[in-house]
């Protein structure tokens, strides 16, 4: 009987798109996934990453290049080795190819940029951290397929509470014996029907004193203090309606939780040395009258746009939001973590734009102080930096989206010694740290942001190992080392680059030793996967001063 060629078609496409199994199977492009990868191969066990990216590192790759340290003496394992081998690239003289090595100030968050006792270097240019990321694929033969996208609706095929494999929207399905999701989004876990959370929890739900509603809370410098400035078209005159981004709507009461997410932007690399800038240009869409608060900002006589504008080598910047108005776009992301890949999207490409009108404007509008529109034309885009993406960022700053509720959920609680923390896998240090979520109209009828927290951790703290896994009978296959199980006001510490390769490394050590012993991750003891970490330069814990 001859056979339609159509079925042999469709025969050999099925073939070609599913792989044989895999030992785990990592969903993400992100630095917590190239790390897990890593220690999987280390540990001797075939694994793929499946990215929708084409870029890997996330936002270490992706412009966040002054790196969020904390204290640098519990980043440990390979998340130490990748500021490590940062080091090492910056140590050639070749590497300083806009700057003298001699020249670079070597600035960093709290302590200098390059420790070279511990041979670590902890501020970098975009385009050395994605080397790295992809020095570490070829160094250890990790298979990584790219812009595969997971299709949420139908492409997680579960076998009782555990993957047996994921599909993409190209129609290629991926099987593996253990899966790690590390998404920033979280949309593995999600899709796996895993519970998570998107927003702010109110403060009784764990006990808190910084999450919910912060109406009134003024830290950082992020906020208008007390400017009094009018949030309408034509100042004091509420008929004149509301300016772009301020939300008309009540705020929420005090403490109070909601499905609000802290605001995104843009980490970028931007350079002040004329043979590598490209100017800023009209965006698309450009409305001056977006940056309106801008203006009223600077006739309040602020004066600190370029504060932020934090030196990495060969003249360039990571540029990140500073004050009352700046690259944060607040309010203009609360549907991003739910929202589909066509949304998203389009969100993505609203904040480049109202970032690059935001550069654009400092630079050319009449009503900015001479002073700073001089210095803003002095700065552009790095002819050398994403070169195959307008030199712009390829990854915006996904500060937080969807949250697992897993088997334990990390608070302020812990990471503020109010009550100890079982099983640790890894530390956290940085200070809590919330961007603002919302700008809204006060009670006196002036414009105010909320949301931005900071808080001292006093010291460095641990995270349990309950936080990377699923509740019991949700994904027992599965771990989250990025949209792990924390509160909101928790993960605003959690949520920095270094402690996310360190959770990449403690999930893939844990999804081997699970498929060794044939058990479920929330099975695994504890003892045999704290024996592992260490001997891998994990730091699980240190003496509180």
């Amino acid at each position: 009987m001859k056979i339609p060629a159509f079925l042999i078609s469709c025969l050999i496409s099925s073939l070609a798109f599913s792989a044989p199994a895999h030992d785990l199977v990592i969903y993400g492009g992100t630095s917590a996934a190239v790390i897990a990868a890593v220690q999987a191969k280390k540990m001797g066990k075939s694994v793929i990453v499946v990215s929708p990216d084409k870029h890997l590192g996330g936002l270490s790759s992706g412009g966040l290049g002054f790196t969020d340290t904390g204290d640098k003496s519990v980043i440990g394992g390979l998340s130490r080795d990748f500021y490590h081998r940062v080091w090492l690239h910056y140590d050639k003289e070749e590497a300083w190819v806009q700057q003298k090595k001699s020249e670079y100030g070597g600035v960093g968050q709290g302590t200098p940029a390059v420790d070279g006792a511990n041979r670590t270097m902890w501020i970098f240019e975009p385009h050395v951290a994605e080397q790295i990321f992809e020095d570490y694929v070829k160094e250890f033969k990790i298979e990584v397929v790219r812009d595969e996208w997971l299709d949420r609706a139908k492409g997680v095929k579960m076998d009782g509470d555990r993957i047996a494999s994921i599909t993409t929207l190209s129609g290629k399905t991926y099987a593996g014996k253990m899966f790690i999701d590390a998404t920033y989004e979280g949309d593995l876990m999600a899709a796996a029907g895993v519970d998570y959370h998107v927003g702010r929890e109110a403060q009784s739900v764990y006990q808190e004193k910084w999450n919910g509603v912060q109406t009134g809370v003024l830290h950082h410098s992020h906020h208008f203090a007390k400017m009094s400035i009018s949030p309408y078209v034509i100042p004091g005159d509420p008929k004149s309606g509301v300016l772009p981004h301020i939300n008309p709507e009540n705020p929420g009461e005090f403490g109070a939780g909601d499905k609000k997410v802290q605001a995104y932007c843009f980490r970028m690399c931007l350079t002040n040395d004329p043979g590598n800038r490209v100017p800023f240009t009209k965006p698309a869409g450009y409305d001056p009258r977006e940056y309106e608060l801008l203006v009223r900002v600077f006739e309040k006589g602020w004066k600190d746009v370029f504060k932020k504008f934090d030196p990495i080598p060969n003249h360039k910047t990571d540029s990140n939001n500073h004050g009352p108005f700046s690259t944060d776009h607040i309010g203009a992301n609360w549907d991003y973590p739910e929202a589909s890949y066509e949304r998203r999207r389009e969100i993505i490409a609203d904040h480049e734009r109202y970032q690059k009108g935001w550069l654009y404007f400092i630079a050319n509008d009449p009503r900015v102080p001479e002073s700073i529109q001089k210095e803003m034309r002095q700065w552009g885009l790095p002819k050398d930096e994403y070169k195959d993406n307008g030199n712009w960022s390829h990854q915006l700053y996904i500060r937080e989206a969807r949250r697992m509720i897993g088997s334990y959920v990390i608070t302020e609680n812990e990471l503020l010694k109010k009550r100890p923390t079982p099983d640790s896998v890894g530390m956290g240090s940085y200070t809590i740290d919330s961007h603002n979520v919302q700008r809204y109209i006060t009670p006196e009828g002036y414009v105010q942001n909320e949301g931005d927290i900071g808080v001292p951790t006093k010291g460095p703290y641990e995270i349990a190992y309950g936080s990377l896994v699923p509740k019991k009978g949700q994904g027992s296959n599965l771990l989250v080392p990025v949209a792990m199980s924390a509160s909101h006001i928790a993960y605003g510490s959690i949520r920095m680059e270094p402690v996310f390769m360190i959770l990449g490394q403690s999930a893939a050590t844990a999804a081997i030793l699970a498929l060794d012993a044939g058990m479920a991750v929330q099975d695994v003891p504890y003892d045999k996967l704290r024996e592992q970490i260490l001997k891998d330069g994990q730091i699980l814990h240190v003496p509180q001063k």
